[in-house]
């Protein structure tokens, strides 16, 4: 009977129009938390619209939940939480699935998910994630796109790797293609953060809502990513310039950057801290956001 029974509840009260389905999980494809900073920024303000079972879903043991003690007091839990959130942005209907990487049942989660994205006539998914590379934090951060199809993905974004690659899954990608076999469009946008950085990255979230913007042809509000990704950049830089092999390791990989033509540091900072100013103190556009629906 509890095999029967589907991983999640659904709040049938919001009906979503043709909303895109945007996925990012904590976890394993998570580097710097890029895609769950990014997720959780289009999902403020929204609606909680399904949750997933975390009993069934999630190992306590590994992912223990959070407990609030007060005085010696017993207070809270807070558990790990896998759901599904709708927002709108601008005239575009928006569902955001984020939370832990579950431990267990990821093929029933997946059949759970086409199920879902069908009763809520998803028109595409989108994931959202990063992995540690050799890269510079002070050059622009660098993101690799998959599809489904050919000609998904916006001019201008490369998919690849090229070639056969196989590595270990994320549930992330397990949803990704269990979507896409469903007969559903779907990419991905995977960011590359420095794998000398601990810690969340913002940059990294930054340019994962930009990749996802442009294949919407949608501005996304960014909230207080810029100032956080500024401090990031700040520690980062101080961090490396007071330890010499550091700092010239980071030199090499910039020499490597730049070579191909990337943006220098300074420009980097004045691009971020420009997005800033037109975007206003709340991270949203001046001029009202908005955008139309991709072809």
């Amino acid at each position: 009977m509890l095999g029967s029974m589907p991983l999640y509840h659904l709040d049938e009260s919001v009906v979503p129009d043709a909303p895109v389905l945007i996925a990012a999980l904590d976890g394993w494809v998570n580097g710097g938390n890029a895609g769950t900073l990014a997720a959780e920024q289009l999902a403020t303000d929204g609606r909680v619209v399904a949750t997933f079972d975390g009993d069934r879903l999630f190992d306590f043991r590994a992912r223990r939940p959070t407990l609030d003690i007060i005085d010696g007091k017993l207070i809270d839990l807070e558990w790990p939480q896998l759901q599904l959130t709708a927002a709108q942005i601008g005239d575009r209907d928006l569902l955001v699935l984020t939370g832990a990487e579950p431990d267990y049942a990821w093929r029933e989660l997946a059949a759970d998910v086409v199920s879902l994205a069908r009763r809520l006539q998803v028109t595409s998914w989108v994931s959202m994630g990063a992995i540690p590379a050799t890269v510079a934090h002070t050059r622009p951060v660098p993101v690799l796109g998959t599809a489904s199809a050919p000609g998904l993905l916006p001019a201008g974004i490369s998919q690849g790797p090229i070639g056969h690659l196989r590595v270990p899954a994320a549930a992330l990608s397990v949803l990704e293609l269990a979507v896409s076999t469903a007969g559903i469009p779907a990419v991905g946008f995977f960011a590359q953060v420095p794998h000398y950085a601990s810690g969340s990255f913002p940059a990294a979230a930054i340019e994962l809502l930009k990749h996802v913007g442009r294949y919407l042809d949608l501005e996304l509000p960014i909230g207080d990513l810029g100032r956080r990704a500024l401090e990031t950049r700040a520690l980062l830089d101080a961090a490396t310039s007071g330890d010499e092999r550091t700092r010239t390791y980071v030199e090499s990989m910039e020499e490597v950057a730049d070579a191909a033509g990337t943006p220098s540091g300074d420009e980097l900072i004045a691009d971020i801290e420009r997005f800033l100013r037109d975007r206003g103190p709340d991270g949203g556009d001046r001029e009202g956001g908005g955008g139309g629906r991709p072809n």
